[in-house]
C-alpha cells in the first residue's frame, strides 16, 4: 500500500489573492467554485496534486521547509522576469554565468520557489 500526494497546501493570509498569483504563475484554473473571501481555494493543475491554499491568522515568519521547483516553458530568464511582473521578488539568484544554476524568488506573501532551467536551456548549456 502507498499513498498519493492529493494536494500541495500553502498557509497565507489571503486564500484568493494568493490562489490568483498562482494560477497565474501555472496558467491553471482556480477551482470554479473559488470566489473572493474563501478560506481554502484550490488550483486546478494539468497534472500533479492541486495548489490549496488555507487562510491562517498567523503570517510566515521563517524559511519554507518545503517548496516548489518551477521548470518553465520558456528560458529561465523569461519566466523569472514575468513572474517578477506578477509580483515575486527575487531573494537569491543562483544563476551562474554558464548558463547553469536557479533562481529563488518568493510569491508576494514571502513563500519561496526556485526557477530552474528550461528544457531549451538545458539544450544550450551541457552543465
Amino acid at each position: 500500500m502507498v499513498s498519493v500526494v492529493q494536494n500541495v497546501a500553502i498557509d497565507c493570509s489571503d486564500a484568493y489573492e494568493l490562489a490568483r498569483f498562482w494560477s497565474e504563475v501555472t496558467g491553471s484554473p482556480l477551482h470554479p467554485d473559488a470566489e473572493r473571501g474563501d478560506r481554502e481555494i484550490a488550483v486546478m493543475l494539468s497534472e500533479g496534486p492541486l495548489l490549496y491554499f488555507n487562510q491562517v491568522p498567523e503570517p510566515k515568519t521563517v524559511k519554507n521547509r518545503i517548496h516548489l521547483c518551477l521548470r518553465p516553458t520558456t528560458s529561465r530568464e523569461e519566466e523569472v522576469e514575468r513572474l517578477l511582473k506578477l509580483g515575486a521578488t527575487l531573494v537569491t539568484d543562483r544563476r551562474q554565468p554558464d548558463g547553469t544554476g536557479w533562481a529563488v524568488l518568493a510569491d508576494p506573501e514571502g513563500n519561496e520557489f526556485c526557477v530552474l532551467r528550461s528544457e531549451s536551456d538545458h539544450a544550450a548549456t551541457p552543465s
